[in-house]
């Protein structure tokens, strides 16, 4: 398996706090679905949506 550098890998900018993230392997068969960079932005996101 090659090595790729950090800086090729996919990235996608997080609704809440507007940072880019990088692509994970954890996250490699659900990168489509992927919107938020942490669970910290994703629980916001939901009590923004609830206020």
């Amino acid at each position: 398996m090659k090595m790729r550098k950090k800086a090729d890998l996919p990235q996608k900018t997080c609704p809440v706090c507007k940072r880019p993230f990088t692509w994970r392997k954890k996250w490699a068969r659900v990168w489509a679905e992927v919107r938020y960079c942490s669970e910290r932005c994703r629980r916001s996101a939901k009590a923004d949506h609830r206020s």
